[in-house]
């Protein structure tokens, strides 16, 4: 099994390819965490029922929209009039760029574009129930009005205004949740802010981590939590990249921070054990999910996260759709990445497949919103008998035929191939008592023959959507 510093790699394998070296949030899914911490967490001392309290409407969202924007946009993968490999937002580490050339950026930063109802407005039409925007990724630079730092949108580029307070005011008003992305250990403009892959390259760069915590982390996270209340954000802070300098002393500091706001969800990067809510797989799906926890896979639409003017790679709506079917199939939520430009417009192939998304939901959405893992779980696929990967772990072969999702009294299958006028499942306690298509209106029920040795279900000639068809089983016990 593969180990880094502060991870444990966990077999997985989804629909994606890639063709840009992929070094995005983190490079694993999952991080050690212990139950001893210096300061616990409000995670460490709440019941079960107090804690599905405060995760029932992320457990119902199913779908969100993970927005990264920032400085990096500007350049859009090129510097000095050369292309730059690696993802958009990590071109300052990529390109080794000196701390005062990347902060010129900031002049040239006018995204007069932006408009945050718009995207509010696209993350609903998508059948998104929440959005994760970067409030500072690791070049430092803050999406935000900062009193701490100047090096951030208000204070340090044209366009002087807030878009993290506007998206505050437009997901109050539109009834959608919202979260700030903050990368709390890697900062490539503040002394003392560590930088992976690579280390320091300028001398801007050195300096004390306490005291970067201290001057500049505790500082914003609290403005963060503190600033955006009247519009009842944010009800999610998203942490990435913890490293052994995130001591546990120091990841204290900033739970006693969380703690103050008892409805607010966090992940598991904060780094010294902290578990956090939600586990974050990224890029990939686990095979069989986490039975048993709260996850979230977060995923590109292409290749980058920041945006990248050359990359076009991007997949396909039956690739995503099928995705989001089969993270919520095994227990997830699918939290899926728009990189807007520096104009503060999100990419029109980006739009397109959101809305084609967002038109399938409409229709077959109640198989997704609340909804439970398949009683199954071999349609998923199955591990490999005789092949491995290069670390020795046997290989993840997925099957995408289809996928099941459950509420209570209700069986839904996600069919992706059209299995004819025919559909068998596996045995299963429960008794069917009516099935239908959900895209049927007139719900009209299917012929179903139900013994020990399976379901059948006599569909129509054809598939209702070319892309997941969705068959309702209704049950009793």
């Amino acid at each position: 099994m593969r180990t880094r510093r502060f991870v444990i790699a966990f077999a997985t394998l989804s629909l994606i390819t890639y063709a840009l070296p992929v070094r995005a949030q983190f490079e694993d899914d999952h991080i050690n965490s212990g139950a001893s911490h210096p300061v616990a967490s409000i995670q460490d001392a709440e019941t079960a029922a107090q804690r599905d309290a405060r995760m029932r409407w992320w457990r119902e969202a199913r779908f969100g929209m993970f927005i990264h924007w920032g400085l990096y946009a500007v350049p859009a993968g090129t510097w000095n009039g050369q292309t730059v490999p690696d993802i958009g937002e990590w071109i300052m580490n990529t390109a080794k760029v000196p701390v005062a050339d990347y902060e010129q950026l900031a002049a040239r930063f006018n995204p007069t574009k932006f408009d945050a109802d718009a995207w509010v407005g696209m993350a609903k039409a998508a059948g998104m129930k929440y959005i994760i925007i970067t409030a500072k990724h690791h070049d430092g630079f803050a999406m935000f009005k900062s009193n701490t730092n100047s090096f951030n949108i208000v204070d340090a580029t044209p366009f002087k205004r807030d878009p993290l307070k506007e998206l505050a005011v437009a997901a109050h008003k539109q009834r959608i949740k919202l979260g700030f992305y903050y990368s709390q250990d890697q900062d490539w403009t503040a002394a003392g802010g560590v930088a992976m892959h690579g280390g320091h390259w300028d001398k801007a760069q050195d300096g004390d981590f306490s005291t970067y915590i201290h001057n500049k982390v505790l500082p914003q996270i609290n403005e963060l939590l503190t600033n955006y209340r009247g519009e009842d954000a944010p009800d999610v802070i998203w942490f990435d990249t913890p490293t052994d300098e995130m001591t546990p002393d120091l990841a204290g500091e900033l739970v006693k921070l969380l703690n103050q706001h008892p409805k607010l969800i966090w992940n598991n990067r904060l780094g010294s054990g902290y578990a956090g809510d939600t586990e974050t797989p990224e890029q990939q799906i686990p095979p069989r999910g986490y039975p048993g926890k709260d996850w979230e896979t977060c995923m590109t639409m292409n290749d980058t996260w920041g945006y990248r003017s050359d990359d076009t790679n991007f997949k396909s709506t039956e690739t995503m759709l099928h995705n989001l079917i089969d993270v919520v199939s095994k227990g997830g939520n699918y939290l899926l990445n728009v990189g807007p430009d520096a104009t503060g417009a999100i990419p029109p192939p980006e739009l397109d497949r959101l809305l084609a998304i967002g038109n399938w939901l409409r229709v077959n959405g109640e198989a997704i919103y609340g909804s439970g893992p398949t009683p199954f779980g071999d349609e998923a696929g199955a591990f490999s008998a005789t092949e491995k990967d290069s670390d020795g772990e046997q290989v993840w072969v997925p099957k995408w035929d289809w996928r099941a999702t459950t509420k209570p009294g209700k069986l839904y299958v996600s069919l992706f191939k059209w299995p004819g006028t025919k559909f068998r499942l596996p045995a299963m306690k429960a008794k069917v008592s009516k099935a239908y298509m959900l895209a049927d209106p007139k719900r009209a029920p299917l012929k179903v023959t139900q013994d020990s040795s399976g379901i059948v279900i006599e569909l129509p000639a054809s598939a209702p959507d070319a892309l997941a068809s969705e068959l309702v089983l209704e049950t009793h016990p």
